[in-house]
């Protein structure tokens, strides 16, 4: 046999004729060795169904099935991957092959129904719809669009199906932005900043062919914050988050500048008050051709480093590999609460250093000994060359955040976070010594009355599961009132430390016993076999250009953390009942007894 495929491989890559055609669906499409395809099938026929794998369970051996009914599943987060389509396909060739070749578009339509591999991709088919039986009964109708066909890739991030669809916008109170308003003010600032860069041009005798910057209403920015609603910062199906993530990547950039934050430590600031050298959270504001704004954060730790273990909270490195991986852990609990963010690889010379007009910046400047360019942050004090980044020799890796729109356009309000945590070395918050905290904050406006309770809970579930513990302030826009979403910023110090879960961050959760159905429905279906979170955030991290974003251990950290979540509930559940615990909606009159309860359990 080996010597009659070798007698056929000879034959086909010997040269035809000028002008001889090849055979029809040849060069499209080779018959594969029917032994292989038998053995193809007596293994898929072997294997062992999707939906009799083991259950998971933790170390009691208690299996995590809440008694909480499921309703309808809505569309998946991203409804299609970038995939390879070997057919229907047409090829352009050199006219001198053209001569040689005459090669016809394929159709799927044209190619066989039957043979060994269409049997195997139909008995694939029904072995994985069997397996989803067991799920559908608990979690409904899930919609993964599955249709066998050629040229298509399935994952469970694609086929990640949850609680129902958010609820429709109302009217125009229901937008963060109104569109012509908002159009305005973004004209009259490109106005603004094409006059300032003409003064500056003027004032040190450059000249430049480079014409002035121009709005672009379609622009993905633009579109991205005129998406915001009340229910998050962008709808679950809208395709400009991708649009965005793209442009970030791609676009050159024109401008780079210190963040609000460095410019405040260069003399508009209480330093007594800030606990760390500033020039270890080194971050910029990249502005990009399309006139979007984005912040920078370089990268200042390996992914396979881990925080040493005395090390405070407030004194970690900020990792930019952190701010993506959360980005998309919070779009894939559907929380959609943090801005979009993208890893890209920055020429800081050319990116940053040669389109700054910061002379700050430019003077931080400096080319190491093994000849790599750097910078660091300047401030009043403690800042060397030892917290410098540095590029190889001119590329660092750094996350970038879109930016919100402007606080002239849509105000927001920073709120102490009322779990936060002594920022000392030795001191420590109400919430760490009084078991009846939780009644306390219930007390105040507005907690008790809205679903901010249920708001900050969910934060502390997303803050959990990245090992984030320095969320002391969180911001809301003003605009949607006491019930609106909160915004998960700054995220850099989550993913530090995979071997240790932080149980503490998980306060709200246990003093109050109290969740949203929609995201423990999640937390649930992210605990199955199918869509385990750990997969699923494996896969959406493969369409960032800097993946692996996150090591394995990190990754395989979140299913463990997310088990804790799902005990605590449970616990919570058996003490107080699934009434009190889970909220089907906003938040009413909450329980007479409840704090009593709490300070009991």
């Amino acid at each position: 046999r080996r010597k009659e495929n070798k007698k056929e491989a000879l034959f086909e890559e010997q040269p035809r004729p000028l002008g001889q055609r090849l055979p029809k669906g040849e060069g499209a499409q080779i018959a594969g060795d029917k032994t292989r395809d038998a053995g193809a099938d007596k293994a898929a026929e072997d294997s062992a169904p999707l939906g009799k794998r083991e259950s998971r369970k933790d170390a009691r051996g208690t299996d995590w099935k809440l008694p909480v009914p499921l309703g309808p599943v809505y569309p998946p987060l991203v409804s299609t991957l970038s995939s390879v389509k070997a057919l229907g396909r047409s090829w352009e060739l050199s006219p001198p092959m053209t001569n040689r070749f005459w090669i016809h578009d394929v159709r799927v339509a044209h190619l066989p129904q039957q043979g060994p591999f269409q049997n195997f991709m139909d008995m694939k088919a029904e072995k994985r719809l069997a397996g989803r039986k067991e799920r559908r009964s608990r979690f409904g109708d899930i919609n993964t669009h599955k249709c066998y066909q050629f040229g298509q890739i399935f994952c469970p991030f694609q086929a990640l199906a949850t609680t129902p669809e958010e609820p429709p916008l109302l009217g125009p109170e229901d937008s963060l932005l109104a569109g012509p308003e908002a159009l305005r003010y973004y004209r009259r600032k490109v106005a603004r900043w094409n006059r300032r860069r003409r003064m500056y041009k003027e004032q040190l005798n450059l000249t430049s062919p480079e014409p002035p910057v121009q709005l672009h209403p379609e622009a993905s920015w633009v579109q991205f914050h005129l998406g915001i609603n009340r229910h998050g910062l962008y709808p679950r199906s809208s395709p400009v988050v991708s649009k965005l993530l793209q442009d970030m990547r791609d676009f050159p950039t024109i401008s780079a500048d210190y963040s609000q934050d460095e410019k405040a430590l260069l003399g508009a600031c209480d330093c007594s008050q800030i606990v760390k050298p500033s020039g270890v959270h080194l971050k910029l504001v990249l502005r990009f051709s399309d006139f979007g704004k984005a912040m920078f954060k370089p990268m200042r730790q390996q992914r396979d480093e881990e925080t040493p273990e005395d090390f405070f909270y407030f004194i970690d490195f900020q990792r930019h590999n952190a701010e993506i991986a959360a980005f998309h852990l919070d779009r894939i609990l559907d929380f959609r609460r943090v801005p979009p963010t993208v890893g890209r690889l920055v020429n800081i010379t050319k990116e940053i250093l040669e389109v700054t007009r910061n002379e700050i910046l430019q003077s931080v400047f400096f080319v190491s000994p093994a000849s790599n360019v750097c910078f660091f942050a300047k401030c009043p004090y403690m800042c060397k060359t030892e917290y410098a980044v540095c590029g190889n020799p001119h590329l660092l890796e750094g996350s970038l955040s879109a930016f919100l729109p402007s606080l002239n356009l849509a105000p927001r309000l920073s709120v102490p976070n009322p779990w936060i945590r002594s920022y000392s070395l030795a001191g420590r918050e109400e919430w760490e010594v009084n078991p009846l905290y939780c009644a306390t904050v219930k007390q105040l406006y507005p907690q008790g009355s809205s679903d901010r309770l249920l708001n900050i809970i969910d934060m502390a579930i997303f803050d959990f599961l990245t090992g984030n513990m320095d969320r002391h302030h969180y911001e809301m826009f003003t605009r949607f009132g006491d019930d609106g979403f909160l915004i998960h910023l700054d995220n850099a110090r989550g993913f530090g430390r995979h071997s240790h879960d932080e149980v503490s961050i998980l306060a709200p959760l246990f003093q109050c016993c109290r969740i949203k159905r929609k995201t423990l429905l999640h937390l649930q279906l992210l605990a199955q076999a199918e869509y385990r979170l750990s997969d699923v955030m494996r896969e959406s991290l493969l369409e960032d250009q800097l993946s692996p974003v996150l090591t394995e251990p990190h990754l395989l950290a979140l299913d463990r953390r997310l088990q804790t979540v799902l005990r605590a509930v449970q616990d919570c559940i058996e003490a107080h009942g699934e009434q009190s615990v889970v909220a089907d909606g906003p938040v009413g009159q909450w329980a007479p007894d409840s704090g009593r309860a709490n300070a009991t359990s």
